[in-house]
This record gives structure tokens, C-alpha cells and sequence, in this order.
């Protein structure tokens, strides 16, 4: 077992691991740290707890204190700091007719370097920009570009669902989210209903995928021809979490339509899934080939010392 704390070091975002080593740290307490980019200030977001050896990364940058009215008073000039080049940064944005919408600024604890976050639709050209705001802070400054989700997240808001966005409150990692995954819960497909505050596809449609993908795995398609306690019919719909299939048969020139339990049928024939499977296994062979293939040229290259 290890001790570890987990810090955040700007409002809502990602949550990294360290060794608090001999502290014994409370929730929302600010402490100084040890990272890749030298010494930062960050306030604790989860307290000391053990954990696995084998479940978090084996070399941990370290707590190097607690936060003393120094560093508070330091980081409080830095947050003052930030406000001033915001204000001056937008300002020669639109001297310069950037089509660029600057987010956030950042300054580095040791005033190492100054972190300019922005959004926009594609490259932007602001080498002069960046000459400016050096002249003026005198220290290295990186413009970053994100995403919508992030800017979103910054402004934070509330969800069609009524509560707080969830990137405001809990995530701090966007994970990919298709269409797909639209279809497979049965949503409607317009975009004013699937999508988030941001304009991308809502966060939420990841949190049931892994459930829909399960039974859906089990489930037959609308059209499968299945055997049923009344006789053969044709699904004509399917209820995915309750795992119920809506069945036809045909009597004469009219159709009756029945509600199953999935135990209670079996299916005599599925085209559309023999078709995804058959899809898979030559999207499977050709993987297996393309291994092999790099398996034969990297010993090839043994072979003749490449």
C-alpha cells in the first residue's frame, strides 16, 4: 500500500497524484508541489488514502509543504496578475483583428512562464501577439488552443437535465462520444436534443454505453425472425434495457403484434447481425495480417542490423 493525495490546481480541473510523504493533509488546504514544470501551488481535492502499489503510476512527485501566508499572499498576486493580462492580452487581439476568443490566463507559481488559453475555428497567426506580451511580462509566454468543452467548462452552466454541468462538477476528462451511441439508446438524432451547452454531443450518452453495447450483444435486430411460445414472427421493435422484443405474425392480410421477455425466445434468423459479425471478422483478418506484416520487417531488420 502507498500514500497518496490528490491536487487540483485550477477550478474543475484534472486531479493528479502525489506523495504527501510525512503530511497528513485536509480537504481544500493549498500546498506546494514538485512538478515536471517546477514548484506549483494547488489546493487538495482528495485527503491521504492508501492505495495499491500496482494501481498508481510507481514514481510520484512529492508534497513539498503546506502552503504558508507567503506562498498565499504570492498566489493571490499571481490570480491579480492574471485578471491585468487578460484585459491587456484581448485588448491587442483586436488590435491585431485576431479571429481568436481568449479563455483564461495562467501564471506559473515561479513565474516561470505565463499561459494564454484560446479558442478558435483554425490556425491562427499570433507571432506578434506573442512579442507583445513578452516585451511587456517579460517571460516565456505559451498560447494554447482548446476545444469548445473546455471553455464551457470554464464558464460552467446548467445541463437540459437541470443540474450542473457535469464537466463543472465531477469530469475532469472529456472522453470521445459518437453518434452511434445515439442510436444504440434509442435517442432522437436531432442535434438541439443530443447535444451539450458546448454544441458537441452530450457527455452523458458515454455514461449507459458500456450497458446498451451488453445487451445489445444479445439482443436480435428489428426484422429477426425468432421462434416464439405463439409460434414464429418478425421483431418489430426491441426495448433494449428491459430487454423486451415487440413480435408480428401474420394473420391473412392483417398482422398481430405481441410484447416478449428475450428468455422466453429464440432466434431462427438474424441477417443484419450475421452481417456486423462478418463485418468484424474480415475487419479482424485484416488486423491479423497487418501484425504479421510488421512482425516480418522487424525481423527483417534484424536480420540485415537495420
Amino acid at each position: 500500500m502507498k500514500n497518496i493525495v490528490g491536487v487540483r490546481f485550477r477550478r474543475l480541473g484534472k486531479i493528479y497524484f502525489f506523495n504527501p510523504q510525512y503530511l497528513i493533509l485536509k480537504k481544500d488546504q493549498f500546498v506546494i508541489v514538485d512538478t515536471e514544470e517546477g514548484n506549483e501551488i494547488g489546493k487538495v481535492a482528495i485527503p491521504n488514502r492508501s492505495l495499491d502499489e500496482d494501481k498508481i503510476p510507481k514514481e510520484l512527485k512529492k508534497v513539498i509543504r503546506i502552503a504558508n501566508e507567503k506562498d498565499l499572499k504570492h498566489y493571490e498576486e499571481c490570480k491579480k496578475k492574471e485578471k491585468e493580462a487578460f484585459e491587456y492580452c484581448n485588448k491587442k487581439i483586436k488590435e491585431y483583428k485576431l479571429e481568436m476568443n481568449l479563455t483564461d490566463v495562467e501564471f506559473k507559481f515561479d513565474n516561470s512562464k505565463i499561459l494564454f488559453y484560446f479558442t478558435a475555428d483554425g490556425r491562427i497567426d499570433f507571432r506578434e501577439l506573442v512579442k507583445d506580451l513578452a516585451a511587456v511580462y517579460r517571460t516565456r509566454i505559451e498560447l494554447r488552443q482548446i476545444g469548445v468543452r473546455d471553455e464551457i467548462k470554464r464558464l460552467g452552466g446548467n445541463g437540459v437535465c437541470g443540474r450542473q454541468l457535469c464537466c463543472c462538477s465531477f469530469l475532469s476528462d472529456f472522453e470521445t462520444v459518437s453518434i452511434k451511441m445515439a442510436k444504440d439508446q434509442s435517442l432522437s438524432l436531432n442535434p438541439s436534443k443530443i447535444s451539450g451547452n458546448c454544441g458537441r454531443l452530450m457527455c452523458c450518452l458515454k455514461y449507459e454505453n458500456e450497458v446498451y453495447q451488453e445487451k445489445l450483444s444479445r439482443l436480435p435486430h428489428v426484422g429477426a425472425i425468432v421462434k416464439t411460445p405463439d409460434g414464429v414472427g418478425e421483431v418489430e421493435a426491441v426495448e433494449t434495457l428491459s430487454e423486451t422484443l415487440k413480435v408480428k405474425f401474420k394473420n391473412g392480410e392483417d398482422y398481430n403484434h405481441k410484447k416478449y421477455e428475450m428468455k422466453n425466445i429464440k432466434v431462427i434468423k438474424d441477417s443484419q447481425k450475421e452481417a456486423i459479425d462478418e463485418e468484424e471478422q474480415i475487419h479482424k483478418e485484416e488486423l491479423e495480417k497487418l501484425e504479421q506484416m510488421e512482425k516480418e520487417d522487424e525481423k527483417g531488420g534484424e536480420n540485415y542490423g537495420i
